[in-house]
């Protein structure tokens, strides 16, 4: 097993810190992940990737991840995750070849095929098993290993215990889930979609079936009506913001946040939180505070969250049933293109309504929030206007405090809302 930490100058430091591997669905989001504080970033091309309904990556697109990737000293995975079936073996090789040209840093796999093929094929970049193939123990790992594969990305529904187990006896990089959708079966075997829709969720269709509203009946007799609500079988979001310590002290090699789809403000709110997290830990853990960190995550658009299958099997206060509850306490209202410190002034692309007396939280991978209270706004005729309701309208507000491009505001919600 790996050495995690070390005593340098007298103070414990953890030598070993992992990848803190964030989603994607398009370049902007991308580009904010990056930026606020991801080693690495995962996407899915146009073909052979699961979540079709995302504004998934063209070999041009993923061409121009790679490079601001690197300019960054981060890395580039692509989602190849899909289950092969017989006419989607057209192409695959030559796209393989083309990801490794590029200089994609790493392919995540489902199917055997290509993994075996990807190895057959010398590439330089790096195989590692999708959690659609719900890996959960030593012997499907070293299965793995024997295909020559560099990575092992654990099923979500993998516990602590487990997880310390198989870390201690194989030397294989684990990546972990640590935030994001739980499936309501294990990862990759649900069939719901299938059956219901005629969607494909082993090949990008998943229209997320365990999210639909259902009536019960037992035989002729529907149990929920009237003011019952129907049932639904949609699990909490899963957040492991309060137990990162110990994942780091076990030697997990990557972190991943799931949310491909999800928004700008909250692919920046969970990443820049989680990196500060790590970051902190990371310098001096005998003396860590974690208070703060899953009060900033809650700024982000969540259903409520849990701890998935990390402390144990999960019982019915894990899921929502009825209870559809995204509730952001902060909303994304402002992005920051440029700050003047002459005038003390920032230029914003606004983003969601706000007006004159609203107070906003500018959050950033580069300073402390910042809370500043909206006294004047004036438009790009440099007109002074009391409301910004013109979704990526350019304007600009007195800030006294600096700013950075790619800051980001949130209008704080007052307890009467």
């Amino acid at each position: 097993m790996r050495e995690v930490s070390q005593i340098i100058n007298g103070k414990r430091i953890i030598v070993k810190k992992p990848e803190l591997l964030a989603p994607a669905g398009n370049l902007e989001k991308l580009k904010v992940a990056i930026l606020y504080g991801a080693d690495a970033v995962f996407i899915g091309g146009k073909e052979f990737s699961l979540r079709s309904s995302a504004s998934n990556f063209s070999l041009d697109d993923i061409k121009e991840a790679v490079e601001f990737a690197h300019a960054h000293h981060a890395a580039i995975h692509v989602t190849c995750n899909i289950i092969l079936h017989e006419d989607n073996l057209e192409g695959l090789e030559d796209y393989l070849l083309k990801l490794d040209e590029i200089g994609v840093d790493a392919i995540i796999v489902a199917d055997p095929y290509i993994m075996s093929l990807a190895k057959k094929l010398n590439l330089k970049l790096e195989v590692h098993v999708s959690t659609q193939l719900s890996t959960m123990n030593t012997s499907a790992i070293r299965f793995y290993e024997n295909l020559g594969v560099d990575r092992v990305v654990f099923a979500r529904e993998v516990d602590y215990q487990d997880l310390k187990e198989v870390r201690e006896k194989v030397d294989i990089d684990l990546e972990y889930f640590i935030h994001g959708a739980m499936c309501i079966h294990y990862s990759g075997r649900c069939m719901l979609s299938n059956y219901f829709s005629r969607r494909d969720a082993n090949r990008g269709g998943c229209s997320q079936s365990c999210r639909w509203y259902y009536d019960i009946f037992e035989k002729d007799q529907q149990l929920n009506h009237d003011e019952i609500v129907p049932f639904s079988m949609s699990s909490k979001d899963m957040s492991l913001v309060d137990e990162l310590p110990k994942l780091i002290e076990l030697g997990v090699d990557s972190f991943k946040i799931e949310g491909r789809m999800k928004s700008l403000h909250y692919i920046a709110t969970v990443v820049s939180t989680y990196r500060k997290l790590i970051d902190t830990y990371c310098a001096d853990p005998d003396h860590f505070n974690k208070e703060g960190y899953r009060k900033e995550i809650e700024k982000a658009a969540n259903r409520a969250l849990c701890t998935g299958f990390f402390k144990d099997f999960p019982n019915s206060q894990y899921q929502l049933y009825n209870q559809r509850d995204e509730h952001p306490t902060q909303d994304f209202c402002a992005r920051v293109l440029h700050y003047d410190t002459s005038k003390q002034e920032a230029m914003i692309e606004q983003r969601n309504y706000f007006k004159v007396g609203d107070t906003i939280e500018f959050f950033s991978p580069h300073h402390e929030n910042i809370l500043i209270q909206v006294k004047e706004i004036y438009n790009e005729d440099r007109e002074a206007v009391e409301v910004a309701n013109h979704p990526m309208e350019i304007l600009y507000l007195k800030c006294e405090q600096p700013l950075s491009e790619f800051d980001m505001g949130r209008k704080v919600l007052t307890n009467e809302k």
